[in-house]
């Protein structure tokens, strides 16, 4: 596929953010050695916990100075780092090419993913890919330059269409990602706020460490149209020719409403939520959500 596909990556964005780490939030599980939070007891730097001795531990990890103290051999773990795995699962429903040519949803929904795919992987970790919409795209996470690759030409190929499979789609991400991974969603979002928050439970239930991006258009929010209008359901529906004066108070109200819900939903899931703007340049965004990643010190 021609490079000029991936139009969606800036060079100068990419400069920009390569001096960011993409961080977990949580423990991650991976298959090599790597820079994130593992479950599992290692060898690393940050020190974990204390447990007594049992014949055939390394005596190298003993702490002379417990013993010192209380006489008893005590063995000292660390955190085993790990690689990530970065799921990117991109709404591909018909709303979401919602705008001008070349400045849609969905234009906005690639910039962010494919420049944190390669920003992943530039830093040795597994990318994968999942479209979330009737015709489905499912690429499991994995290292190396060709399959980023991959996962950048199936980016460029997949086109916004037909009616949203938000939910079914999230729970099916839920089942197929079997280890625990960062699952980044990238949507409109235009799911009843309480269906979508079960489908945000069971990625969570799963152990995923689970951000969203949460795509809007102003004109979406402020409804600040002056004359009769035809408003077109690009997911399919019929058209419908309405005077924004007679319906936009109860508009307004329902969007009041939705917010709200979405709002409990960020609260009761604890999920990285992001309200983006589409007028919002980029990499903006992107520059708030990896320096909300960047673990404090002594904040592990």
């Amino acid at each position: 596929m021609a490079e000029n596909s991936r139009s969606f990556l800036d060079p100068a964005v990419l400069s920009r953010l390569m001096a960011l780490p993409l961080n977990a939030r949580q423990a991650m599980l991976g298959n090599v050695t790597g820079h994130h939070r593992s479950p599992v007891r290692g060898s690393s730097l940050e020190f974990a916990q204390y447990r007594k001795y049992v014949p055939g531990d390394d005596t190298r990890r003993l702490d002379w100075r417990t013993w010192g103290r209380s006489d008893r051999f005590y063995i000292k773990e660390f955190e085993a780092d790990t690689n990530l795995r970065l799921c990117l699962l991109i709404d591909t429903s018909g709303s979401m090419s919602f705008g001008p040519a070349g400045a849609t949803r969905f234009d906005y929904a690639k910039k962010l993913a494919g420049t944190l795919a390669y920003l992943a992987a530039q830093q040795g970790d597994a990318v994968g890919l999942h479209s979330l919409a009737e015709k489905s795209v499912e690429i499991p996470a994995k290292r190396g330059a060709s399959h980023l690759g991959l996962v950048l030409d199936q980016m460029a190929a997949i086109q916004p269409i037909g009616d949203t499979t938000l939910l079914t789609a999230l729970h099916d991400a839920a089942e197929k990602i079997r280890q625990r991974a960062l699952v980044v969603i990238f949507s409109d979002l235009f799911v009843p706020p309480a269906e979508l928050k079960s489908a945000i439970q069971h990625l969570r239930f799963r152990k995923h460490d689970v951000a969203v991006f949460h795509l809007l258009d102003q004109k979406e929010l402020d409804f600040d149209f002056d004359r009769p209008a035809r408003f077109i359901d690009l997911e399919g529906g019929e058209a419908i020719l309405a005077d924004p004066s007679l319906i936009a108070r109860n508009y307004r109200e329902a969007v009041k409403q939705y917010m709200h819900e979405i709002d409990d939903l960020i609260r009761t899931t604890a999920i990285d939520y992001h309200r983006v703007k589409l007028h919002e340049k980029y990499d903006d965004v992107l520059v708030k959500f990896l320096l909300s990643r960047v673990q404090k010190k002594g904040g592990r």
